[in-house]
């Protein structure tokens, strides 16, 4: 045996390349006997009912080895238990994952057949009511909201919904996420539910102005209470109480999460307490939240709770429920093309993605963008796409700040942020996305150094160029904006030329926050700035504040300079 072995090794040491050709074969050999045996059946001629191919769809061809490998994969990465699902679904199915049924995707009927078996199969979970009908202006479910157009999923809306209390989630137009208490629509065809959800071909995602509404079975029952229910202060009764706030009961027991629980069912995003009588409306003229009394005059003892307050005749205590008001939630492109172009210009990280959120409720109107994000496209900035000069949008997001792309608009709204929170801001965008964080690594490393070192000249150079360029140019302070958001959304809304009702205004400071702002629950817990850099940036805040005051103009916050 050693003899023959000593021949073959002196064979292929004359002859290498067969050697490697042999070796070759036999590692391809190997690793198609490996896919097949993680694959359950054999590839078949396309048609067959149990064909790999088949399930992709008719007429696609074979695709060997390729497809092999794909049944693997699936194989390999779906529980053996089936899907997992999170904790509020009560589940007590035991049926595996039924890998060998093969699907039509055919025409729209056989997709929506499809969906509705999926569904049955998560009755257990989610309860599928049907197809009901939905406007842009008078929503079907009116509570939250948020749309994915790549990744939207059935259970990702069960799930949104279901950790925020409510009883119906509903999906739309394959894409878009709606959530409530209670279905204010009549039921459409099954047949008109018809469009693929964008994260999984395999399901329906409603259809044009039409929702496919699941009914959440929730494990606990709590979970619907107030938890999530936001505290907006004390204020005087307003004086047509029944006009401002237009439902209204009696509760000799009354408490917080009663009040809450009771507004919440009527579908109304404020709930007031008034010693035993509970309140519920919209922000509004009559009711704008705009001055709050000491909280001291709301202190009166709920009858059935005795740590908590609730307000009295004369002085309401007012909370934000869940339920999303409506009002300020259509957004289309402009009917007519734009005469002039508006600019929305800022330095990176200076909030310009919460400003456009902000535009876009209190316009009705689409923003477009100098560039293309696709996650922010994804998010429901459907203005994304539009080349920047396209007319369709009521204003244009830019970073630019050279002559030239100043001087090709015709306005501009400038935003300035504090340069050591702007910094900070866009450090985390760029290595943690929109709303993530950078890691340790990145703030103690080279990157935060280098970055500083690039981009705090900039922040000085974008609003210098601005005023020494910009044809008519409005200047609107982030920290302004925070503080008094109503005031300056109409200072904004003026200049973009567009009619804002009061009412409008009002509904954006209940979704003023959007899906859009960092957490602020990871804060760093040292200052990364190091004393040159503090000189440095203090020397570019003096120039950007001698050329705003030069202009007739309020200098910078402040806040901006260290204290």
């Amino acid at each position: 045996m050693a003899k023959l072995l000593l021949k073959l090794q002196r064979y292929f040491r004359r002859k290498p390349v067969r050697f490697f050709t042999l070796l070759a074969l036999y590692l391809a050999a190997g690793s198609l006997v490996f896919l097949h045996s993680g694959f359950s059946g054999e590839p078949r001629v396309p048609g067959s009912p149990r064909s790999p191919a088949a399930a992709e769809g008719p007429g696609l061809p074979y695709l060997g080895v390729m497809q092999l490998s794909r049944g693997f994969k699936a194989a390999a990465t779906m529980p053996a238990g089936g899907r997992r699902h999170g904790p509020w679904f009560k589940s007590t199915s035991k049926e595996p994952w039924d890998r060998g049924k093969s699907r039509d995707n055919g025409g729209p009927r056989s997709r929506a057949l499809r969906g509705r078996s999926g569904r049955e199969k998560e009755e257990d979970r989610a309860r599928y009511i049907g197809c009901y009908e939905d406007n842009t202006r008078q929503r079907t479910l009116r509570g939250m909201s948020f749309f994915d157009y790549k990744k939207m999923t059935v259970f990702r809306c069960q799930d949104n919904c279901a950790e925020r209390g409510y009883l119906y989630a509903g999906l739309e137009f394959g894409a878009e996420c709606y959530c409530g208490h209670k279905i204010q629509a009549s039921n459409a065809s099954e047949s008109e539910c018809n469009m693929e959800c964008k994260g999984e071909r395999s399901n329906t995602c409603g259809g044009v102005n039409r929702l496919s509404i699941y009914r959440l079975e929730l494990a606990q029952e709590s979970a619907r209470r107030y938890g999530s229910a936001i505290f907006r202060g004390c204020f005087r009764r307003p004086e047509n109480v029944s006009i401002a706030l237009p439902a209204s009961q009696l509760m000799l027991n009354m408490s917080v999460d009663k009040c809450v629980d009771f507004c919440t069912e009527k579908e109304f995003p404020l709930a007031a307490l008034a010693g035993t009588t509970c309140h519920c409306g919209f922000p509004s003229t009559l009711f704008p939240l705009h001055e709050r009394e000491d909280e001291q005059l709301c202190a009166h003892k709920c009858a059935a709770e005795e740590f908590e307050s609730c307000g009295s005749a004369e002085f309401l205590l007012v909370y934000q429920t869940q339920v999303q008001d409506n009002r300020c939630m259509d957004r289309r492109f402009l009917p007519s093309r734009a005469k002039q172009l508006v600019a929305l210009a800022s330095f990176p990280g200076a909030g310009n993605t919460w400003a456009r959120h902000l535009i876009e409720l209190a316009t009705g109107f689409y923003t477009g963008s100098y560039y293309f994000d696709g996650s922010l496209y994804n998010k429901g900035f459907k203005g994304e796409r539009d080349h920047w000069r396209s007319g369709r949008t009521i204003c244009i997001k830019t970073h630019e700040s050279g002559q030239k792309e100043i001087e090709s608009f015709d306005s501009a709204i400038l935003l300035i942020r504090n340069p050591y929170k702007a910094l900070m801001a866009e450090f985390n965008r760029k290595y943690g996305g929109h709303i993530g964080f950078a890691a340790h690594a990145h703030w103690k490393g080279k990157e935060w150094p280098e970055f500083v070192a690039n981009y705090a000249p900039w922040w000085a150079t974008h609003t210098l160029d601005w005023l020494r360029y910009g044809k008519k140019v409005l200047v609107v302070h982030f920290e302004d904006l925070k503080r008094d958001l109503f005031a300056q959304l109409q200072r904004m809304v003026a200049l973009l030329g567009v009619t804002a009702c009061q009412d409008r205004l009002l509904c954006v400071e209940g979704q003023k926050d959007g899906n859009f702002k960092r957490s602020g629950l990871r804060k760093l817990e040292y200052d990364p700035y190091t004393p040159e850099m503090r000189e440095t940036i203090g020397g570019y805040i003096r120039a950007v504040d001698a050329a705003l005051k030069l202009r007739n103009l309020s200098g910078v916050p402040e806040d901006y300079y260290p204290r």
